[in-house]
Formats: structure tokens, sequence, C-alpha cells
């Protein structure tokens, strides 16, 4: 934790503000869902099937987000290029310094998991220029998503549901979802076969989902975003990954940045035609052209307990100017989950029904 961290704050008196936030998100959301046509009858899904089922899936914890609930604040700055600024008006391109919230995690829903353990690391930023307005992000460490829909996700969520007569999720019922779905299958191969990175500080996130850029002359052009590391990456075998400390990922990141700032740079990838535009299951091959937008800088860290970024929402639809939504449905899903996720774990804290777990980077 930095020397200058903020002291403490009482989540009751947090959580009052943050709830009316959380209402304005939330409709937006919502009328964002409904006009994807996948929530509203009895016939679509809803943001609270999608939660129900979530937490179906393993121990409930309280207080802490759904997914990802492990994690740690950090905050910086981003600096765009004159190539991002050619590409959209949105001001960060523009703007020197870019004020960074953001928060790093590991996948799962246990927020006493082991970092080194996790298969999926994660990052979430909020931009905040200089005009007012905001650009929320949320990356993974995976290339692409695991399913074309949020309908073929809540299947796949259903069939990790454990069994009660074992207590682990029925094969049977995953072969079932990997025949339908072959684009899970490759995600599976991703997750044998890819190398384990040994920080989140050499580790690559990608946006996975398509964006729409809109320059000054109104032009438009779809991307695809990542956040590519400038540290060297060292990869992280089987045996020290068993041998690493519970919270060995926000230690390491800790002791990088006592020694000075972990840049990233930001990439767009170009698509050319037949590429997928609204299908994150689907990547955009390696070959495709790519443009260095802008650069993030992370100077410090906090534990996520009382950090800046524990009652943020990183909802992947509050854009900028010159930034817009692709129609891909499961961005309107991730949406509107986000928010019922965030409404619950809010409503736990006030109501004083949240938990806390103990050691460096683990609450909440």
């Amino acid at each position: 934790m930095t020397a200058d961290s903020p002291p403490p704050v009482k989540r009751r008196h947090r959580w009052l503000p943050l709830a009316g936030i959380a209402g304005i998100a939330g409709l937006g959301a919502v009328a964002f869902a409904w006009s994807a046509g996948w929530i509203g009858s009895s016939q679509r899904l809803t943001a609270s099937t999608f939660i129900n089922t979530i937490e179906a899936t393993g121990a409930r914890h309280p207080g802490f987000r759904r997914a990802h609930s492990k994690g740690i604040c950090v905050t910086g700055t981003f600096q765009g290029t004159a190539e991002g600024a050619a590409l959209s008006k949105a001001r960060v391109f523009s703007q020197t310094a870019v004020p960074v919230l953001g928060r790093m995690s590991i996948g799962g829903g246990d927020p006493h998991g082991a970092d080194a353990a996790a298969r999926v690391r994660s990052m979430a930023l909020q931009l905040r220029s200089d005009d007012g307005q905001e650009w929320r992000m949320a990356m993974n460490s995976f290339p692409f998503f695991a399913v074309p829909s949020a309908a073929a996700f809540l299947e796949q969520t259903r069939a990790q549901i454990p069994d009660p007569a074992t207590g682990k999720p029925d094969p049977a019922k995953m072969a079932v979802f990997l025949d339908k779905y072959p684009q899970a299958r490759r995600f599976q191969a991703w997750a044998k076969s890819a190398p384990w990175s040994s920080s989140w500080a050499n580790t690559a996130y990608n946006g996975i989902h398509s964006f729409r850029f809109i320059n000054a002359a109104g032009d438009t052009q779809p991307v695809r975003w990542s956040m590519r590391p400038q540290a060297p990456f060292v990869e992280m075998d089987k045996a020290q990954r068993a041998q690493a400390p519970l919270d060995y990922l926000a230690e390491e990141l800790g002791q990088r940045l006592a020694a000075g700032p972990v840049r990233w740079d930001m990439q767009v990838s170009l698509p050319e035609p037949g590429d997928a535009i609204d299908d994150p299951s689907q990547p955009w091959p390696e070959n495709r052209q790519q443009v260095t937008v802008g650069t993030l800088t992370l100077l410090q860290w906090q534990p996520q307990a009382d950090g800046a970024c524990r009652d943020l929402n990183f909802d992947p639809l509050i854009l900028p100017t010159g930034v817009e939504a692709s129609d891909d449905p499961i961005l309107a899903a991730r949406s509107a989950v986000y928010a019922k996720s965030f409404d619950r774990r809010e409503r736990e804290i006030a109501s004083g029904k949240a938990i806390q777990a103990t050691g460096q980077g683990v609450t909440r």
C-alpha cells in the first residue's frame, strides 16, 4: 500500500451516493440490453438469471464481485498518441496525462484464491478526461471469448454448476455443451497450452469485443484493443506456481511499482473484410494492422478493501464521444449483469452482510 493512500472510509457512507450512480448506470444498461433482445420477457434472459447461475457454481462471498472477486486497485495515467487521435476524437487521445483508476484481478469468484493458480488475469480501467467524460474498460488475458452469445455463456455456466452428489460439475453436461459450441473447445485448448506469465505487469490484456472509433471528420473504424506490456514476458512454470505465496501477484506488482512505473502500450487491431465484428469468440488473424494509440502508466497500488476501485463498476459500455459499441450482444449482457452484480454487493455491504477476507490485496 502506498504511503499516501487515503484512510479507510466507512462502507455505509460510501454506498449511499454510489447507489444513485448504480441506478443511473443500471437503467442505461437495461435499456441497451432490451434493445439487443436478450432480456425483458419470459423467453428472454435476465441479468438476475445470470448472477444467480454464477452464484450457483461456487461458495457465496457476500460483498465481493461475483466474478474476478480477488484483486487490487491501481492508479496512474494514460497518454494518447497522434495515431490514436487520428482514429478517434475521444479526448483521451489528445489530452496530456489522463488520470487512470484501475483494478488488477484474477479469474474466479473466490476472494481467498491463490494468485498464482489463476489461469485468467484481468485489467479494468477508468479513464477520466478533462472534458468530464469517462471511458471504462474490462480486459482479460485470454485472446478471445469462449462462446459467441449471451445464451451460450449461460449454458456454459449452468454446465459448471456442481452436482450435489459429487460436489463437481457433471462431465456429461459439459460434454453436451462442448459438442454444441466448438468455440469453447478452442478456448479450452488455449487454457491448456498457453504459457503462464509470471506477473500482472508482463501480461497482455485484451478487450475481446469490437468497438467503433469515430474521428473528427466523422469517419468510423472498427477496432479491437489490447494492452501490451512493456515488461518482457517471463513464463511461470507449474512448480513455481505451486510454491508461490497466496498473494503472489499483488506482492510482485507492489515490488515493481516501488522501483518505478509499470507500462503497457494500448494497441488497436484493424479488421479486414470477412473478420467477425460482432462475435468475440472469433479472433482476428494476428497479421492484421496494429496501431499504437497510447501508453498506460501505473504508478501506485492499494488493497481493494478501501481502495478507490472497490465500489466502481467497470461497465464496458461507459464510453466517451469518439468510441461506440459494436452490435456484439455479449457487450449488452455484460453491461446489465455488471450493474446487477454491483447492486447486489453494495446492498450486502450496506446491510452488514458482507464478509471479510484476510491477507494482502484480498479484502474486498
